[in-house]
């Protein structure tokens, strides 16, 4: 069996949305899973949409996400160049173009705009425009002629009107369109730039692509693709189509969204390992269930026949938490290299100039907030109290559960005060062993005590942590100062 080829070929016009990531991975998955070779190829030639640094951007998703080729523009290969516009200057295209004029394949058409809007129809409220081989009927001499004289032209497929093109797909089977569905297609544009579809057929085959995978928007595409393998007397590659990715309220995933791009996430605090798990699920799962996978175990179990072909759903929801069980994994001290930036962001917005300064406190918040959190972000709020105490309402001293009320708080507080200001170790241990001396001594439960204690240093009803290990990290004096202060907010 021959050894499996995949590529990745995106367009440098942005960011790299979700389900090209997809199709990145897929074809990285399909060949690393069989030991093959994945290929990376630049299809920057459609000029207009090309966007500067694009390209950059391209280079660097796929490091980040590990999806590292064999083969490309920076890394070299047997069959570069590996850039369209680079093979378009080498005149690959229009060489391959003109073959299928001789074959008459194809043919050279010199229609202006004028006559191609005249062919413009309305069909259900939609222009479609159906080229009617007007060009076809030029004799050989009067292509000549047109072409000595400087004539612009473009070279358009010539497909059949009657009969029907069956194709074959991985997951859909075989398909098959009417033939007069099939429009001429341009294949080189009048810029001598080829278009995207007849770059993808010419470059697939010269570059030994034994498995195509892209999103099924190109399912009516197929039929004219393996038109040209057959005019040019090429192996057809096999087909992956894959379903379509939608938003939670089943429309196309776009960039309203907010989430449509790898950037996008990342910016929003998910870790590039989570973002490509999920991104594999999305219209694929392992025949064992599980949901949690590293890349290399992504590629141990990948089977593109499991692939469905109902649409995908994003479930920004599912990613969050997918992204946080990343998190909880994460090796401490690689978490708090990241965690401390947005901890001392958080803090200093709150005018505190100590803790963020001190990295044994800070990595003390680190472990705090690790399990707690999904995505980065999520951090500031969870930490501003350790730097100003926020305004907060006493009725969250009361709680069914741990028997308590604001009477019951204010008393505690009363009572504790004093003994945490004879007390100078302000270590986690130190304090709780304090605290548990006082609830034992006043045969009380635990939370009944360190319930209201954690509120007065706090003013939050959720914390990352225990009272005590709060007080450790905001010392002795401001923890005193916040005890007074829940004791004035009770009294009043």
């Amino acid at each position: 069996m021959a050894k499996i080829r995949t590529r990745y070929a995106p367009s440098p016009t942005g960011r790299m949305h979700v389900g090209n990531l997809r199709t990145a991975l897929y074809a990285y998955l399909i060949t690393k899973h069989e030991g093959g070779d994945y290929i990376l190829r630049i299809e920057d030639t459609d000029q207009e949409r090309f966007v500067e640094g694009a390209t950059e951007i391209i280079y660097r998703t796929l490091k980040e996400t590990g999806l590292i080729h064999d083969e490309g523009p920076d890394v070299g290969g047997e069959v570069g160049p590996y850039v369209q516009s680079e093979r378009q200057k080498a005149g690959i295209y229009m060489t391959y173009a003109k073959e299928l004029v001789e074959k008459g394949e194809a043919y050279y058409c010199f229609c202006d705009q004028e006559r191609l809007a005249s062919l413009v129809q309305v069909v259900e409220g939609k222009e479609i425009s159906v080229y009617d081989k007007h060009c076809l009927s030029l004799s050989k001499e009067e292509v000549e002629k047109n072409l000595a004289e400087g004539k612009p032209f473009v070279i358009r497929q010539n497909n059949p009107t009657e009969g029907t093109t069956t194709f074959h797909d991985e997951l859909y089977g075989d398909v098959t369109v009417d033939n007069k569905e099939l429009d001429d297609m341009i294949l080189i544009k009048s810029d001598g730039y080829p278009t995207y579809n007849f770059a993808n057929v010419v470059d697939d085959h010269l570059m030994g692509i034994t498995h195509v995978v892209r999103g099924n928007e190109y399912i009516s595409s197929s039929p004219k693709y393996n038109r040209l393998y057959d005019a040019f007397g090429w192996e057809i590659p096999k087909y992956i189509h894959c379903p379509l990715i939608t938003d939670e309220e089943h429309k196309k995933l776009s960039k309203r969204s907010g989430h449509s791009s790898f950037e996008d996430l990342i910016e929003q605090g998910f870790l590039p390992e989570a973002v490509v798990n999920f991104v594999a699920l999305l219209g694929w799962s392992p025949d064992d269930n599980n949901e949690i996978m590293s890349l290399q175990e992504l590629i141990e179990k990948f089977d593109y026949k499991r692939i469905n072909k109902s649409p995908a759903v994003f479930d920004y929801t599912k990613l969050k938490w997918m992204n946080g069980e990343y998190l909880k994994k994460m090796d401490e001290d690689k978490f708090f290299e990241t965690a401390k930036s947005y901890i001392v962001d958080a803090l200093k917005e709150e005018g505190d100039g100590v803790i963020s300064s001190d990295d044994d406190k800070l990595k003390k918040i680190s472990n705090m907030v690790k399990t707690r959190i999904e995505i980065w972000p999520d951090i500031a709020d969870m930490v501003k109290f350790f730097a100003k105490l926020p305004e907060y309402d006493t009725a969250i001293y009361t709680h069914k559960k741990m028997k308590t009320n604001e009477e019951t708080s204010l008393k505690v507080l009363k009572e504790v005060l004093p003994i945490l200001e004879a007390h100078d170790d302000y270590t986690n241990d130190a304090l709780y062993a304090l605290l548990s001396d006082y609830i034992k001594a006043n045969e009380y439960k635990n939370g009944f005590v360190l319930w209201p204690v954690r509120i007065a240093v706090s003013g939050k009803e959720m914390t990352p942590c225990g009272a005590t290990e709060l007080m450790e990290v905001i010392g002795k004096e401001e923890t005193i100062n916040r005890i007074k202060k829940g004791i004035e907010l009770l009294e009043k």
